[in-house]
């Protein structure tokens, strides 16, 4: 698809008359996460704000006041336009602590000697279970009441070309979905995970037929409602567009991936060469960022870790790892094996962007890692583009399907599947043993996985929604 290209707009007129004046039109972006709000999630609907701009697009953003979220990243604030119009709403979520509490004491189900322990047990399993069947589609439905008002209020009060919601959280796709029914105006869903997917792996996500069945409900009636359908992938694009069709509705669809800001990249000494390293440190450096959880395992890794710890303990001696961002418990435990080899392990709970953008600029090799699972084929994690603008090897362990795909264009060397251990071991060996790798492959295909590309990507399709509606 090609972009449109225009130079901003500046203008002293504010208001509707802006509008008549430069032909400038507004869209109205929904999404519960956003800054101060940190966490991989942010960084597209902040990037689409930064640049709309440029294309003819001003924006308001209907947030939260008080997002009950485990992240805060300030940094990011920088890459929000002055005259963007930030609508807040309170929701009536309880603060991120208290859910990371409740939801431990559920999985470890603390032993106590009490006569009363089972049935404090039974009664939290119970009230989980509720809570689970009425906060549908997810917790951030508490959100909607009070976003549902402040959204009506700016519609009224400002004048408005289009809606865009972004999920997950999916309650934006619920809450913006009621804002086109009462003001006709064109919606797009932004996908950036499938729906049925997050409910499948979603760590804490209700799984029972009842929940499956007002998924299922609340999905048919976003769709329905939707102008056009937006995903990260070709493959993920297909399949909700198919999804649409079978709820019987003529939404189009449009693939736009997830990408890099070359702004981000500015404060690194010499952008695309190697960082130098602290002392005297001759370690081979492996840094992964983001979450480890069921979909993004690390243990094809760490299963070939320890089998080079079988046949050469001490080559082992020579490998960092860097593990940045959160991870599940189960997670954290195949970790743990890793200390008992002789590589180094360092972890991370979280850094701020920019932090994490430094660690990958220092790293000998990046490393992405997806679940061999059903429907991973159709996944790309957002950090992969990073990854590739960085310039630095990247050793990924992934499914056949698009992520795959992407990198055979640029690292092919180094993707594997989770069953090739001894293909993963043989990499290991080579970068443990002084043999660099190749320089990055057809370089310029990168260009299309800019932030600014892909939000003139957003506008022409925003431009055709609109002229189409009116």
């Amino acid at each position: 698809m090609s972009t449109i290209i225009s130079n901003p707009v500046e203008t002293p007129v504010s208001g509707e008359k802006a509008y008549q004046v430069t032909g400038r039109k507004r869209l109205l972006l929904v999404s519960y996460h956003f800054p101060p709000v940190g966490g991989a999630g942010v960084q597209r609907p902040v990037k689409f704000v930064k640049y709309l701009r440029r294309f003819g697009w001003d924006v308001s953003v209907l947030m939260a006041a008080n997002p009950s979220v485990p992240v805060f990243d300030n940094s990011l604030l920088v890459d929000i336009p002055e005259e963007t119009h930030l609508e807040k709403a309170r929701t009536w979520e309880p603060g991120y602590a208290l859910k990371k509490n409740m939801g431990n004491q559920n999985k470890t189900g603390h032993a106590s000697n009490s006569l009363l322990a089972p049935a404090k047990s039974v009664c939290r399993k119970l009230a989980k279970t509720g809570a689970g069947l009425l906060l549908q589609p997810d917790a951030q439905i508490l959100w909607y009441p009070n976003a549902l008002k402040a959204g009506k209020r700016l519609l009224k009060n400002l004048h408005h070309d289009a809606i865009l919601a972004t999920a997950p959280p999916y309650s934006n796709l619920i809450l913006a979905s009621k804002l086109k029914q009462k003001f006709h105006l064109p919606l797009i869903a932004d996908f950036r995970d499938e729906w049925d997917l997050s409910s499948k792996y979603l760590e804490n996500h209700q799984q029972d037929s009842i929940s499956n069945l007002i998924q299922t409900r609340l999905q048919r009636s976003v769709m329905r409602h939707s102008d056009a359908i937006v995903a990260t992938t070709q493959a993920s694009t297909q399949r909700l567009l198919d999804r649409a069709h079978q709820f019987g509705t003529d939404a189009i669809g449009r693939c736009i991936y997830n990408g890099f800001d070359r702004d981000d990249f500015e404060f690194l000494d010499e952008p695309g060469h190697q960082a130098q390293k602290h002392g005297n440190q001759k370690r081979f450096r492996i840094v992964y960022t983001g979450t480890l959880w069921n979909l993004t395992t690390v243990e094809p890794l760490v299963k070939a870790i320890e089998a080079l710890h079988h046949e050469n303990p001490k080559i082992l001696s020579g490998l960092e790892l860097q593990f940045i961002g959160r991870k599940t418990p189960e997670q954290q435990a195949l970790l743990e094996r890793i200390t008992r080899t002789k590589s180094t392990l360092i972890t991370e709970d979280y850094c701020s962007h920019h932090e994490a953008l430094k660690k990958m600029a220092a790293a000998d090799a990046l490393c992405l890692l997806l679940s061999d699972v059903e429907g991973a084929d159709r996944v790309a994690p957002a950090k992969l583009f990073e990854y590739l603008a960085i310039n630095r090897e990247i050793l990924s362990i992934t499914p056949e399907g698009e992520t795959a795909g992407i990198l055979k264009d640029f690292w092919p060397a180094g993707n594997f599947r989770a069953n090739d251990t001894a293909g993963i071991v043989n990499w290991l060996k080579a970068r443990l043993q002084g043999n660099p790798a190749t320089e990055i492959e057809n370089s310029e295909k990168i260009n299309p996985f800019n932030r600014e590309y892909q939000a003139g990507q957003l506008a022409e399709l925003l431009n055709q929604l609109v002229s189409n509606h009116v």
